[in-house]
């Protein structure tokens, strides 16, 4: 990792910003790294983000990467992509390739990151960073040296770019709830709640990193951060509630360790002060995207629960106390930028259309005309949390973490 960033400077100080300048006019080229789940998410919102945002750069779909040849020459021609390759190097090399999106497990992000960097390519990259506070150390040092040479880098928080999300935030700066006192928040799903799941990668920190707190808390905390505040210390416990899987295609019935944690929570105090509670399960049966967070007022309360993303909640204790209540505010035209996509309140936009959300604020970010969140600087707050959740637990004592 040293060696890739000690590499950086001279790679970069050779890029032409007049080249730059002149590819941010009109169109980029856009390298994809990964066909999975998340891979497909980034072809459709690169694919679709022009048609919703008309005044972004036109991206044109260069090139894509995948390990299997069959697999990504298939997803090259559905995607739209006018090239293909089994090297993600390829793409490094690419001269029509300006941005690389990397959505590969964590452990592969930081040298894809790093690299591309150093080649002169804006990079939006899945979260987590990377496995270790090492990695998100590194990818931001290199994304700093690159930012020198107008090089932008975004994380992919995607939640944060809802339209009620945004306009959570809005009433929060308008004082809606009065001042801010108290921040509370849950992400669970049960996508290992069967605990004859068999092992996978993700069950070993060497490959997956941390557990829930790499998976789904890292979510809870970048609304946190993107509401409240950064978040500035932590107490906090941890548990494993299967501590052993059956290993896939095993016929003699061998099982294999989990070394990260399913289950976290922690009392928070954010650097205003303000306190907070976070908690987060990947084995909680029903659960399938619970991101619920609550942020209390000394005047009201805002509630937001992902698994109702087009809703928001909002309290404000003001009037005849016999008719105060909850009111469910239904996202529309009017909390931007839904109106891209829809006319019509409560006709709903989804998790794909956070994406071209989130791909639209890149390519802003990209052509100047306006900062985004969260880079990789800001990614790397988020990593200091989950992974000062996880020091926590282990010494039984506050963490700092701004």
């Amino acid at each position: 990792m040293t060696k890739l960033l000690e590499q950086a400077h001279s790679r970069l100080e050779s890029m032409s910003l007049a080249l730059f300048k002149e590819q941010t006019m009109d169109s980029i080229g856009v390298g994809l790294i990964g066909t999975g789940y998340m891979g497909k998410c980034h072809a459709t919102a690169w694919g679709s983000v022009k048609a919703r945002f008309s005044s972004v750069i036109t991206p044109r779909l260069e090139m894509l990467c995948d390990a299997d040849d069959t697999v990504a020459r298939n997803c090259a021609q559905a995607f739209g992509f006018t090239n293909h390759s089994t090297n993600w190097c390829d793409l490094l090399d690419n001269p029509a390739v300006d941005v690389i999106s990397i959505t590969t497990p964590n452990g592969l992000h930081p040298e894809m990151a790093i690299e591309a960097l150093q080649a002169g390519k804006h990079v939006w990259c899945e979260k987590p960073m990377g496995l270790t506070l090492d990695h998100a150390s590194s990818m931001t040092t290199a994304a700093q040296l690159a930012a020198t040479k107008g090089i932008q880098t975004q994380l992919g928080y995607n939640y944060v770019h809802n339209p009620a999300i945004i306009h959570a935030q809005k009433l929060i700066k308008d004082g809606a709830i009065g001042r801010v006192i108290h921040f509370r928040g849950q992400v669970d799903e049960d996508y290992m709640a069967d605990p004859l799941l068999p092992w996978t990668w993700r069950c070993k920190i060497e490959d997956g990193g941390l557990g829930t707190l790499g998976d789904l808390a890292c979510h809870l905390v970048s609304l946190a951060h993107y509401l409240v505040g950064d978040i500035a210390k932590v107490l906090a416990d941890i548990d494993t509630a299967h501590k052993e899987r059956p290993l896939p295609d095993s016929t003699t019935g061998e099982i294999g360790a989990v070394e990260n944690e399913d289950m976290a929570q922690a009392v928070i105090r954010f650097k205003s002060g303000i306190s907070g509670l976070i908690s987060s399960s990947r084995v909680a049966w029903g659960r399938k995207s619970m991101l619920r967070i609550e942020i209390h007022g000394d005047k009201g309360m805002i509630v937001f629960d992902q698994e109702r993303m087009n809703e928001l909640e909002l309290f404000q204790a003001t009037g005849d106390r016999s008719t105060r209540g909850f009111t469910r505010i239904l996202t529309g035209p009017e909390h931007l930028p839904y109106g891209e996509f829809c006319p019509a309140a409560g006709h709903q936009v989804g998790f794909n259309e956070l994406k071209i959300i989130e791909a639209a604020q890149f390519l802003d970010a990209i052509s100047g005309k306006k900062a985004n969140w969260p880079n990789f600087e800001d990614g790397q707050k988020i990593e200091r949390v989950i992974h000062g959740v996880s020091e926590s637990a282990k010494r039984g004592s506050w963490i700092e973490t701004n």
